[in-house]
């Protein structure tokens, strides 16, 4: 049979939609875009659409759009171009963020700034008053992610944005896995500042982008030329930056109807899996997001689970892409109170935009099986 793909919280494939916008701009029109002659005016008009599919998709307007090479760069342009802008200070983050705030917190000089991470429950979620608590005099920045990347779990982030708004306090998140996929108005939700990646909607690999609260002062991270209105150097990746318009422009539209379809996809999965004894659903059963899903099955070694999947044709993962092949159990699911060796039987299953009933049912039913054969030779 043909490999089933499962993995869409690790990259979905180029919506070929967004690739027939994307290939004209690789030879046809391939001016610069700061260029004042008509091919440079061409390209120029095609980036400047795409700021504006980009920002209509998060509620915001073109000028707080930046393109950045994808979600790891706007997470650490954001932290460390605010630790910059303000040259000393306290962050408050969580610890189940993805490891591009991580480690960029962490990169920061400790003689200058402190950082407090906070503890989530057992689904993942953190509250909205440990938020509150955490804030000190210096603190510059909170920075505590949209929806998990391993367990799916949506954070508050609107009451945590009133929050940090009413104290005058930066607040940024990390919507790579939301965006497109969950209804996101920045106004709304009173973020300053969010980062997305193009490879997560169905755009193509190295792109994404930066939104920045009109007025807001971050240091660039990328110095140079005077591209991004001189906060993002670098000659722009005009068929990415196209790309991910195409591709924003797509998921607005088809959200409500995609959401249902996969809905309806894991209530189909959650049922097949049941039957399998010593299996639970890790994060939150409902503030998640819809085509995630994390199994916890106990008494089976993920590896040995996860090549025996692979063989059968199924692509699905243990967590993070980012963490692949290391030997440390996810950190996300430590933090949410999981012991080691229950954090190593956790399997991601993600369902996207080519996932079918059909494609669904096979893995069920092979996942049946192959927990079957593991527990039996074990």
């Amino acid at each position: 049979m043909k490999p089933v793909y499962l993995d869409y919280a690790a990259t979905t494939p180029t919506d070929e939609r967004v690739l027939a916008a994307m290939l004209p701009y690789f030879t046809q029109h391939f001016g610069n875009p700061s260029s004042l002659y008509s091919f440079g005016r061409e390209t120029w008009r095609a980036v400047a659409l795409a700021r504006r599919q980009v920002a209509e998709l998060l509620g915001a307007s073109p000028e707080e759009i930046f393109f950045t090479s994808g979600g790891s760069e706007s997470d650490n342009w954001l932290i460390k171009g605010v630790a910059a802008a303000r040259g000393r200070g306290h962050i408050v983050t969580t610890a189940v963020e993805h490891h591009a705030v991580l480690r960029a917190c962490a990169s920061l000089p400790t003689d200058r700034f402190s950082v407090t991470y906070l503890p989530v429950d057992a689904k993942g979620r953190v509250a909205p008053e440990d938020v509150e608590a955490a804030l000190r005099p210096d603190t510059i920045l909170v920075s505590i992610m949209m929806a998990n990347n391993e367990v799916g779990t949506i954070e508050p982030i609107a009451a945590i944005g009133a929050i940090c708004r009413q104290q005058g306090i930066l607040f940024h998140t990390d919507a790579v896995q939301a965006a497109g996929h969950l209804p996101i108005d920045v106004q709304q939700l009173q973020v300053d500042a969010l980062s997305l990646s193009g490879h997560k909607l169905y755009g193509p690999k190295g792109i994404g982008a930066l939104y920045l609260r009109r007025g807001l002062a971050v240091s660039p991270l990328i110095c140079g030329g005077e591209q991004e209105r001189s906060q993002r150097a670098g000659t722009e990746n005009v068929p990415g930056i196209v790309g991910l318009g195409r591709a924003a422009g797509l998921a607005q539209q088809e959200m409500p109807a995609e959401t249902e379809r996969l809905l309806s996809l894991r209530t189909r999965l959650l049922q097949g899996v049941q039957v399998i004894p010593g299996v639970r659903l890790n994060g939150d059963a409902q503030q998640r997001l819809p085509g995630n899903v994390n199994l916890a099955i106990s008494g089976v070694d993920q590896e040995t689970l996860l090549i025996r999947l692979d063989l059968m044709g199924f692509a699905v993962s243990a967590g993070s892409a980012c963490s692949a092949g290391s030997l440390e159990p996810s950190h996300v699911l430590l933090a949410m109170g999981q012991s080691p060796d229950e954090a190593r039987s956790a399997l991601r299953i993600t369902l996207g935009r080519f996932t079918t009933e059909a494609d669904v049912d096979a893995f069920t039913a092979s996942l049946c099986q192959a927990v079957a054969e593991i527990r039996r030779t074990s």
